[in-house]
């Protein structure tokens, strides 16, 4: 770890000298860390890529890490740092490990921003002193949850015909919020809640809510029309195949995901359209870039972050998917 003294006092030459102000470092020592917890997701590779192109025009160096698990994500916290980092943006897997991430983090003088996923504490409340960069799992959830409910009046469809398969992780408070938003949405437009059907994921991506989801379907195959939602698209894409298997047309599937990333890109490139309808999108590359701008300044000027900032999404369909990645720079 560089040292960061309290008044450091550069030499320009001819006796001319520069203060530095208090926490701060030079520019050109600075190297932070980007951790993320699921590494070969879009939407984690467009974020550290955003990060890296950041820290190419600013002149600070970024350290891209692998946090799949707590003992990974300590690990990748002693790699940094070896390699003498100043702090780390970090995408926890667990939002509970943020005791044991930052007991570390205080060990070797880092400062820490999470992105994504915030922080707790054993009482359930973020830990207070930790900036973070994210979105609002609530409102989201409830622009996902219009945006079925729109798509389903758009069809005719009548809401007590209609099964919703919610893909759910509720050990995640992300995902929970995001679900949570979803289905008030669904149920304040008229679906029945006994028409919600719950489909808990051992992971967040696509086949983990694939293998959730089919037996779901499966016992519940009276209702024509099924409508699906979960934390993000990988997790709706899982369910959108498992109704593929069973053997409903796309015509009867409306899926919503989010995120706005590589996974959507690829469906909504599909020659023939699918169940899902659409994703609201957030600029991943925002996330990442904002949060390692943040934790930069807070390192090189002692510009502290705000404390808590939530971004807003888009919905992106077939039909506008092209012009909303331009507009979001995803």
């Amino acid at each position: 770890m560089k040292p960061i003294s309290l008044l450091a006092t550069v030499t320009l030459g001819a006796g001319l000298t520069l203060g530095v102000s208090v926490g701060a470092v030079a520019q050109d020592e600075v190297t932070l860390g980007f951790i993320v917890k699921k590494p070969e997701q879009a939407w984690f590779i467009n974020e550290q890529d955003a990060a890296t192109a950041l820290g190419e025009e600013k002149g600070f160096e970024v350290v891209r890490l692998a946090g799949e698990d707590g003992q990974q994500v300590l690990s990748a916290i002693d790699n940094l740092n070896s390699q003498g980092a100043d702090g780390f943006v970090i995408c926890p897997p667990d939002v509970r490990l943020g005791p044991a991430i930052m007991n570390r983090a205080n060990q070797y003088g880092m400062k820490v921003v999470t992105v994504d996923d915030r922080f707790v504490g054993a009482d359930g409340a973020p830990i207070a002193g930790v900036p973070h960069l994210g979105m609002s799992g609530i409102k989201i959830g409830q622009q996902v949850g219009n945006a079925i409910a729109d798509e389903m009046e758009a069809r005719g469809w009548n809401p007590a015909d209609v099964a919703a398969l919610r893909i759910t992780n509720y050990e995640l408070p992300t995902a929970k919020e995001r679900t949570d938003g979803a289905t008030q949405a669904l149920t304040e437009r008229g679906l029945p809640q006994a028409n919600i059907f719950d489909a808990p994921q051992q992971n967040t991506d696509t086949a983990s809510a694939f293998s959730a989801a089919s037996p779901v379907i499966s016992k519940n195959g009276d209702f024509e029309h099924w409508v699906i939602y979960a934390l993000n698209e990988e997790s709706v894409l899982g369910g959108v195949r498992a109704t593929e298997q069973y053997g409903l047309a796309a015509a009867d599937v409306i899926g919503v995901g989010i995120n706005g990333s590589g996974a959507a890109f690829a469906e909504f490139s599909r020659e023939t359209p699918t169940g899902f309808h659409g994703t609201v999108a957030v600029s991943s590359t925002s996330h990442g870039r904002e949060s390692a701008d943040n934790l930069y300044r807070w390192v090189a000027e002692g510009v502290e972050p705000p404390a808590n900032v939530e971004t807003s999404g888009t919905l992106m369909t077939r039909d506008n998917w092209e012009a909303v990645r331009d507009e979001l720079g995803l």
